[in-house]
C-alpha cells in the first residue's frame, strides 16, 4: 500500500508569465497550499476505444508503418509548463508507438483525471499507472502523484512499479527515479525525453540512460516554459538531441524506424 505525500502547490503557468515564490513548480512543495478535490464534472467521457481520430497536423514520418516492438520503451519527464507539452507530444504518436512512462509533477489528485483527458484526445491509450501492471505498446503511463514510477524486465515484458520511498529532488514521483529504473531494465532499447521543468529533477538520470545506450532528447528553450531540466541535462552532456516540442513526436517516430531497420 502506498502512502501519498503531503498536499503540494500545483500551478499551470503561460509563458512570459510571472510565477508566485512558493508554487513556481508543478508538484513542488509550497508552505500552507491546497490541493483541491478534482472536478470529474470538468472532465470529458473518454470514448470506449480510449482514442480520438487522426490530427491532420501529425507530420507523415509520424503516420509510417513502423511497428513497436516489446522491448521499446519511451520515457518522458516534465514539470512546469509540462501539462500543455505532454499533450501535444503524445497527440502526435501513433497508435503503434511502443510503452511510455510519464513523470510529470503534479500532485496525486490531478494525475488521473489528467491521464483520462488525454486518454480522450490521443490515438495511444493514456491511463494513470498501477502496480505490477503489464506493460504494454501503444500505451501511456502516467505516474501517480503519491508514488515514484518504474520499472522492471519481467517474463514477458516490462512491468510497472509504484514505490512510496522517500521524495527525490524534492519530488515524488520524480523523473530521476523513472529514468535510473528504465536504464537498468531496458538500456538500448530506451528513449529518454525531458520536457519543460524548474529544477535539475531527470537530468543525472537522462545521463544514467545515455551511459545505457538509450537515445536521448530535451526540450529546446525556445519551446519551454521554463528551460530548467532540460538545461541541466544539456550541462551534464546526457543529451544527444535538443529539439522543438513541435518535432519531437516525429523525431521519436523516426528514430524507432532508424533502429528498426538496421535490427
Amino acid at each position: 500500500m502506498y502512502a501519498p505525500t503531503a498536499a503540494q502547490g500545483y500551478c499551470l503557468v503561460r509563458r512570459g508569465s510571472s510565477i508566485p515564490r512558493g508554487t513556481a513548480e508543478e508538484g513542488a512543495p509550497g508552505a500552507g497550499t491546497k490541493v483541491l478535490a478534482d472536478d470529474a464534472s470538468m472532465l470529458k467521457r473518454p470514448s470506449a476505444s480510449g482514442c480520438g481520430s487522426t490530427p491532420s497536423s501529425v507530420p507523415a514520418a509520424v503516420r509510417s508503418g513502423w511497428r513497436s516492438t516489446e522491448d521499446s520503451l519511451i520515457v518522458i519527464g516534465a514539470s512546469t509548463g509540462g501539462t500543455e507539452a505532454l499533450k501535444l507530444l503524445l497527440l502526435a504518436l501513433p497508435e503503434t508507438a511502443p510503452a511510455i512512462l510519464v513523470v510529470q509533477h503534479m500532485p496525486q489528485t490531478f494525475t488521473g483525471s489528467f491521464a483520462r483527458r488525454l486518454d480522450d484526445s490521443c490515438r495511444i491509450h493514456v491511463k494513470e499507472a498501477e502496480h505490477g501492471e503489464a506493460v504494454c505498446p501503444g500505451t501511456a503511463y502516467i505516474a501517480p502523484g503519491h508514488s515514484h514510477l518504474l520499472a522492471k524486465r519481467g517474463d514477458a515484458g516490462y512491468i510497472v512499479e509504484l514505490s512510496a520511498a522517500a521524495p527525490v529532488n524534492r519530488h515524488r514521483p520524480s523523473v530521476d527515479v523513472l529514468f535510473h529504473a528504465v536504464a537498468a531494465c531496458a538500456g538500448h532499447h530506451a528513449i529518454g525525453v525531458i520536457l519543460t521543468g524548474m529544477g535539475k529533477d531527470g537530468a543525472a538520470g537522462m545521463l544514467a540512460l545515455k551511459h545505457a545506450g538509450a537515445w536521448t532528447i530535451a526540450q529546446d528553450e525556445a519551446s519551454c516554459v521554463v528551460y530548467g531540466m532540460p538545461r541541466e541535462a544539456v550541462a551534464l552532456k546526457a543529451v544527444d538531441e535538443v529539439v522543438p516540442l513541435a518535432e519531437i513526436g516525429a523525431r521519436l517516430m523516426s528514430r524507432l524506424c532508424m533502429a528498426r531497420r538496421s535490427a
